[in-house]
Protein backbone atom coordinates (compact mmCIF):
# COMPACT_ATOMS: atom_id res chain seq x y z
CA UNK A 1 0.00 0.00 0.00
CA UNK A 2 1.40 3.37 -1.02
CA UNK A 3 1.91 6.39 1.19
CA UNK A 4 -1.27 8.05 -0.08
CA UNK A 5 -3.50 4.97 0.06
CA UNK A 6 -6.68 5.19 2.11
CA UNK A 7 -8.81 2.49 3.70
CA UNK A 8 -11.93 4.62 4.25
CA UNK A 9 -13.58 7.83 3.10
CA UNK A 10 -14.76 9.34 6.40
CA UNK A 11 -17.61 11.71 7.16
CA UNK A 12 -17.66 14.08 10.13
CA UNK A 13 -20.49 15.03 12.45
CA UNK A 14 -21.24 18.25 14.29
CA UNK A 15 -18.81 19.06 17.15
CA UNK A 16 -16.38 16.32 16.08
CA UNK A 17 -12.69 17.27 16.34
CA UNK A 18 -11.12 17.61 12.90
CA UNK A 19 -7.40 16.88 13.25
CA UNK A 20 -4.47 17.87 11.07
CA UNK A 21 -4.05 14.21 10.14
CA UNK A 22 -7.64 14.14 8.88
CA UNK A 23 -7.07 17.20 6.75
CA UNK A 24 -3.73 15.98 5.40
CA UNK A 25 -5.35 12.92 3.82
CA UNK A 26 -7.60 15.08 1.67
CA UNK A 27 -5.06 17.86 1.10
CA UNK A 28 -2.31 15.43 0.12
CA UNK A 29 -4.23 13.42 -2.46
CA UNK A 30 -7.26 15.34 -3.69
CA UNK A 31 -8.73 12.06 -4.96
CA UNK A 32 -8.97 9.04 -2.61
CA UNK A 33 -6.18 6.55 -3.31
CA UNK A 34 -6.75 2.80 -2.85
CA UNK A 35 -4.42 -0.17 -3.20
CA UNK A 36 -6.95 -2.25 -5.17
CA UNK A 37 -10.58 -2.24 -6.25
CA UNK A 38 -11.28 -4.45 -3.21
CA UNK A 39 -10.09 -1.81 -0.72
CA UNK A 40 -11.91 0.84 -2.77
CA UNK A 41 -15.23 -0.98 -2.43
CA UNK A 42 -14.69 -1.55 1.29
CA UNK A 43 -14.13 2.17 1.94
CA UNK A 44 -17.69 3.30 1.24
CA UNK A 45 -20.96 2.79 3.08
CA UNK A 46 -19.63 1.54 6.41
CA UNK A 47 -19.99 3.14 9.82
CA UNK A 48 -18.72 6.72 9.64
CA UNK A 49 -17.97 6.40 5.92
CA UNK A 50 -19.33 8.22 2.92
CA UNK A 51 -22.15 6.55 0.98
CA UNK A 52 -20.98 5.76 -2.55
CA UNK A 53 -22.70 8.14 -4.97
CA UNK A 54 -22.52 9.22 -8.59
CA UNK A 55 -19.49 11.39 -9.35
CA UNK A 56 -17.16 9.82 -6.78
CA UNK A 57 -13.53 9.60 -7.95
CA UNK A 58 -10.86 7.07 -6.95
CA UNK A 59 -7.27 6.24 -7.89
CA UNK A 60 -6.29 2.53 -7.98
CA UNK A 61 -2.62 1.78 -7.29
CA UNK A 62 -2.70 -1.81 -8.62
CA UNK A 63 -3.68 -0.70 -12.13
CA UNK A 64 -2.54 2.97 -12.02
CA UNK A 65 -5.89 4.33 -13.20
CA UNK A 66 -8.37 7.00 -12.14
CA UNK A 67 -11.99 5.82 -11.92
CA UNK A 68 -15.37 7.48 -11.43
CA UNK A 69 -18.66 6.05 -10.14
CA UNK A 70 -21.55 6.62 -12.59
CA UNK A 71 -24.29 5.73 -10.13
CA UNK A 72 -24.31 2.04 -11.04
CA UNK A 73 -20.68 0.96 -11.58
CA UNK A 74 -17.08 2.16 -11.61
CA UNK A 75 -15.64 3.27 -14.94
CA UNK A 76 -12.09 4.23 -15.89
CA UNK A 77 -11.18 7.86 -16.64
CA UNK A 78 -7.56 7.28 -17.57
CA UNK A 79 -4.75 7.31 -18.31
CA UNK A 80 -5.26 6.45 -21.95
CA UNK A 81 -2.79 3.58 -21.55
CA UNK A 82 -5.32 1.94 -19.22
CA UNK A 83 -7.09 0.62 -22.31
CA UNK A 84 -6.52 -3.02 -23.19
CA UNK A 85 -5.83 -5.62 -20.52
CA UNK A 86 -5.83 -4.55 -16.87
CA UNK A 87 -4.88 -7.03 -14.13
CA UNK A 88 -7.76 -7.81 -11.74
CA UNK A 89 -7.20 -8.70 -8.07
CA UNK A 90 -9.61 -11.50 -7.03
CA UNK A 91 -11.17 -11.24 -3.58
CA UNK A 92 -10.01 -14.77 -2.69
CA UNK A 93 -8.92 -18.15 -4.01
CA UNK A 94 -9.95 -21.59 -2.72
CA UNK A 95 -8.43 -24.99 -3.53
CA UNK A 96 -9.84 -28.49 -3.12
CA UNK A 97 -6.46 -29.70 -1.86
CA UNK A 98 -2.92 -28.39 -1.78
CA UNK A 99 -2.34 -24.64 -1.51
CA UNK A 100 -3.63 -21.54 -3.24
CA UNK A 101 -2.84 -17.84 -2.74
CA UNK A 102 -3.53 -14.53 -4.48
CA UNK A 103 -0.95 -11.73 -4.50
CA UNK A 104 -1.58 -8.01 -4.07
CA UNK A 105 -1.23 -7.61 -7.85
CA UNK A 106 -3.67 -10.43 -8.67
CA UNK A 107 -1.45 -13.42 -9.46
CA UNK A 108 -3.05 -16.66 -8.26
CA UNK A 109 -0.52 -19.38 -7.36
CA UNK A 110 -1.68 -22.97 -6.81
CA UNK A 111 0.28 -26.10 -5.92
CA UNK A 112 -0.98 -29.70 -5.78
CA UNK A 113 -4.57 -28.50 -6.14
CA UNK A 114 -7.43 -30.80 -7.16
CA UNK A 115 -9.47 -27.67 -7.91
CA UNK A 116 -8.77 -23.94 -8.10
CA UNK A 117 -11.68 -21.56 -7.42
CA UNK A 118 -11.15 -17.86 -8.12
CA UNK A 119 -13.68 -15.58 -6.41
CA UNK A 120 -14.64 -11.95 -6.97
CA UNK A 121 -12.71 -11.47 -10.21
CA UNK A 122 -15.67 -10.50 -12.46
CA UNK A 123 -17.41 -7.18 -11.74
CA UNK A 124 -19.30 -4.44 -13.54
CA UNK A 125 -15.98 -2.67 -14.19
CA UNK A 126 -15.24 -4.85 -17.25
CA UNK A 127 -17.45 -6.70 -19.72
CA UNK A 128 -14.94 -9.22 -21.08
CA UNK A 129 -11.90 -10.93 -19.55
CA UNK A 130 -8.74 -12.85 -20.45
CA UNK A 131 -7.11 -15.39 -18.13
CA UNK A 132 -3.43 -16.26 -18.68
CA UNK A 133 -2.56 -19.62 -17.13
CA UNK A 134 0.96 -20.98 -16.69
CA UNK A 135 0.89 -24.72 -16.05
CA UNK A 136 4.00 -26.14 -14.38
CA UNK A 137 3.09 -29.84 -14.39
CA UNK A 138 1.27 -32.21 -16.72
CA UNK A 139 -1.73 -34.17 -15.44
CA UNK A 140 -3.22 -37.56 -16.25
CA UNK A 141 -6.61 -36.12 -17.31
CA UNK A 142 -7.68 -32.75 -18.68
CA UNK A 143 -9.32 -30.33 -16.23
CA UNK A 144 -12.85 -28.92 -16.59
CA UNK A 145 -14.26 -25.43 -16.04
CA UNK A 146 -17.28 -24.10 -14.14
CA UNK A 147 -18.63 -20.58 -13.62
CA UNK A 148 -19.06 -19.47 -10.05
CA UNK A 149 -21.06 -16.92 -8.01
CA UNK A 150 -21.12 -16.20 -4.29
CA UNK A 151 -18.50 -18.87 -3.60
CA UNK A 152 -20.47 -21.71 -5.29
CA UNK A 153 -20.03 -23.41 -8.66
CA UNK A 154 -22.87 -23.77 -11.17
CA UNK A 155 -22.96 -27.51 -11.88
CA UNK A 156 -26.32 -27.71 -13.67
CA UNK A 157 -26.49 -30.87 -15.80
CA UNK A 158 -26.02 -30.41 -19.56
CA UNK A 159 -25.62 -26.64 -19.21
CA UNK A 160 -22.06 -26.34 -20.57
CA UNK A 161 -21.85 -26.84 -24.34
CA UNK A 162 -18.38 -26.92 -25.92
CA UNK A 163 -16.98 -27.60 -29.36
CA UNK A 164 -13.42 -28.89 -29.32
CA UNK A 165 -11.12 -28.84 -32.35
CA UNK A 166 -7.70 -30.47 -32.15
CA UNK A 167 -4.89 -31.38 -34.52
CA UNK A 168 -3.50 -34.88 -34.56
CA UNK A 169 -0.52 -36.06 -36.53
CA UNK A 170 -2.00 -35.08 -39.90
CA UNK A 171 -5.48 -33.54 -39.62
CA UNK A 172 -8.04 -31.67 -37.51
CA UNK A 173 -10.81 -33.39 -35.59
CA UNK A 174 -13.90 -31.79 -33.99
CA UNK A 175 -16.17 -32.97 -31.19
CA UNK A 176 -19.02 -31.39 -29.20
CA UNK A 177 -19.43 -31.96 -25.46
CA UNK A 178 -22.47 -31.17 -23.27
CA UNK A 179 -22.02 -31.65 -19.52
CA UNK A 180 -22.17 -30.15 -16.01
CA UNK A 181 -18.78 -28.49 -16.58
CA UNK A 182 -16.98 -27.16 -19.63
CA UNK A 183 -14.23 -28.94 -21.50
CA UNK A 184 -10.93 -27.40 -20.46
CA UNK A 185 -7.60 -28.70 -21.60
CA UNK A 186 -3.91 -27.91 -21.65
CA UNK A 187 -1.55 -30.91 -21.67
CA UNK A 188 -2.66 -34.32 -20.52
CA UNK A 189 -1.58 -37.92 -20.90
CA UNK A 190 1.88 -38.11 -22.45
CA UNK A 191 2.44 -34.37 -22.38
CA UNK A 192 5.80 -32.95 -21.49
CA UNK A 193 6.21 -31.62 -17.96
CA UNK A 194 7.69 -28.41 -19.38
CA UNK A 195 5.82 -25.18 -18.65
CA UNK A 196 2.77 -24.70 -20.88
CA UNK A 197 0.63 -21.60 -21.32
CA UNK A 198 -3.12 -21.34 -21.90
CA UNK A 199 -5.22 -18.32 -22.83
CA UNK A 200 -8.86 -18.34 -21.75
CA UNK A 201 -11.15 -15.64 -23.20
CA UNK A 202 -14.39 -15.01 -21.27
CA UNK A 203 -17.29 -12.93 -22.60
CA UNK A 204 -19.84 -11.10 -20.40
CA UNK A 205 -19.56 -13.30 -17.28
CA UNK A 206 -20.90 -10.63 -14.90
CA UNK A 207 -23.94 -9.85 -17.03
CA UNK A 208 -27.10 -11.94 -16.62
CA UNK A 209 -26.69 -13.47 -20.07
CA UNK A 210 -25.26 -16.73 -21.38
CA UNK A 211 -21.52 -16.62 -20.66
CA UNK A 212 -19.29 -17.67 -23.57
CA UNK A 213 -15.62 -18.56 -23.64
CA UNK A 214 -12.90 -19.84 -25.89
CA UNK A 215 -9.47 -21.24 -25.18
CA UNK A 216 -6.27 -21.70 -27.14
CA UNK A 217 -3.59 -24.22 -26.16
CA UNK A 218 -0.15 -24.90 -27.53
CA UNK A 219 -0.99 -28.61 -27.38
CA UNK A 220 1.19 -31.69 -26.97
CA UNK A 221 3.21 -34.10 -29.04
CA UNK A 222 -0.04 -35.89 -29.92
CA UNK A 223 -2.15 -32.73 -30.34
CA UNK A 224 -0.31 -29.92 -32.08
CA UNK A 225 -2.99 -27.34 -31.30
CA UNK A 226 -6.25 -27.28 -29.38
CA UNK A 227 -9.10 -24.78 -29.66
CA UNK A 228 -12.25 -24.80 -27.50
CA UNK A 229 -15.40 -22.71 -27.96
CA UNK A 230 -18.02 -22.94 -25.23
CA UNK A 231 -21.34 -21.50 -24.04
CA UNK A 232 -23.16 -21.79 -20.74
CA UNK A 233 -26.91 -21.91 -21.35
CA UNK A 234 -27.75 -20.34 -17.95
CA UNK A 235 -28.39 -16.57 -18.08
CA UNK A 236 -26.68 -15.87 -14.76
CA UNK A 237 -24.31 -13.21 -13.45
CA UNK A 238 -21.04 -14.78 -12.29
CA UNK A 239 -18.20 -13.32 -10.22
CA UNK A 240 -15.68 -16.17 -10.49
CA UNK A 241 -14.75 -19.55 -11.92
CA UNK A 242 -13.35 -22.94 -10.93
CA UNK A 243 -10.89 -25.25 -12.66
CA UNK A 244 -11.37 -28.87 -11.57
CA UNK A 245 -9.21 -31.92 -12.14
CA UNK A 246 -9.00 -35.59 -11.21
CA UNK A 247 -5.28 -35.07 -10.59
CA UNK A 248 -3.40 -32.23 -8.95
CA UNK A 249 -2.72 -28.89 -10.64
CA UNK A 250 0.32 -26.67 -10.14
CA UNK A 251 0.89 -23.27 -11.72
CA UNK A 252 -0.16 -19.63 -11.76
CA UNK A 253 -2.92 -17.61 -13.37
CA UNK A 254 -3.80 -13.96 -13.76
CA UNK A 255 -7.21 -12.52 -14.66
CA UNK A 256 -7.28 -9.42 -16.89
CA UNK A 257 -10.25 -7.18 -17.52
CA UNK A 258 -10.50 -5.86 -21.07
CA UNK A 259 -10.80 -2.06 -20.85
CA UNK A 260 -12.07 -0.36 -24.01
Amino acid sequence: MGANAQTSVPLYVAAEVLTAANMNISAGTGVPVFATTVTRDAAFGGAGEKVLAEGQLAYIEASNVVQYYDGAAWATVGPASAGGLVAVVPTSVAVGSGTGTVSATGTVTFTGASSVSVNGCFTATYTNYVVLINWFTAVSADPTLRWRVGGADNSTANSYVCSVASTGATSWSVQTDTASSATFSYSSGSASTAKTESLLYIYEPFLAVQTRHNQNNAGTASYGQLQIVGKHNQSTSYDGFSILSSSNLTGTLTVYGYAL
